[in-house]
């Protein structure tokens, strides 16, 4: 591992360290959507974005991730046989 790292200048711990933080932002996204499933409670992107609409366009495909995880989690375990739904 330390020869890939010395051969990649360095650049393969940050690979590692990039990964990190790109799972824990879709974690965060998909929390984010299990709030708003479960309570109906919803992010105000225009309150962090102002007037820039671009920014508000960036916050809305961030959470549209976490929908989807959630949606794609979801699925999972509902056909598979260690989870049941109670309601």
């Amino acid at each position: 591992m330390v020869l890939l790292d010395l051969l990649t200048l360095g650049l393969w711990s940050k690979v590692g360290r990039l990964t990190h933080y790109a799972f824990d932002a879709v974690l965060l996204s998909a929390f984010l959507a299990g709030v708003k499933r479960s309570t109906g409670l919803t992010f105000k992107s225009d309150k962090v974005a102002g007037e820039n609409k671009e920014v508000s366009k960036w916050i809305d495909k961030y959470l549209g991730v976490g929908e989807w995880v959630m949606d794609q989690s979801v699925a999972i375990a509902g056909s598979s046989g260690f989870f049941e739904r109670k309601r």
